[in-house]
């Protein structure tokens, strides 16, 4: 993690070539047709990285899966999963009972918008919207937005569209 944090604060084309060099030996089966943004922190070297994929500038990256072809907004946050931390005995402090870590999957071809968090498995050809709250796996394919995420559409299977009524109301 120190090698991330010191190697996320090398600016421009250079530090993106540099990133995805290190990430390539550092992360298995990574792979080095990648571009990390600026001051984005990989925390687990048990992270793997498909080609092609795009992950935004201040962004803090759990231990996952990334699919060839994502698209990752800038300051996105994906956890290794929902339950790091255990909260359950009054007595102990919460940084003093564990947790359990656990390797979040982003499929292929997915667009995750700004800002958004990870905590559950997002399957190929899905978007997550700006924002958004993932706390649930996702189908393939699903449009999902809000906190918590919900799915408003699917790629494959797409809700018609409806018209707007008049701002008059029905004529």
């Amino acid at each position: 993690m120190s090698f991330s944090q010191g190697i996320s604060l090398i600016p421009g084309k250079f530090g993106v070539y540099l990133r995805a060099a290190f990430y390539r030996l550092a992360c298995p089966a990574t792979s080095d047709e990648i571009s990390v943004g600026f001051l984005t922190i990989l925390s687990h070297r048990d992270t793997t990285i498909g080609r092609g994929v795009y992950i935004g500038p201040q962004s803090n990256i759990g231990k996952c899966t990334i699919g060839e072809n994502t698209l990752i907004g800038s300051g996105v946050h994906i956890l290794s999963g929902s339950r790091q931390h255990d909260f359950k005995d009054i007595k102990k402090p919460i940084q003093d009972q564990g947790g359990i870590f656990e390797k979040i999957r982003i499929g292929a071809d997915c667009w995750l918008g700004n800002t958004s968090v990870v905590m559950a498995n997002l399957e190929d050809h899905s978007i997550l919207a700006a924002g958004s709250v993932l706390t649930k796996p996702s189908a393939k394919g699903d449009v999902l937005v809000g906190n918590p995420a919900k799915c408003v559409n699917n790629r494959f299977h797409p809700n018609p569209p409806h018209s707007p009524e008049p701002a008059n109301g029905p004529q």
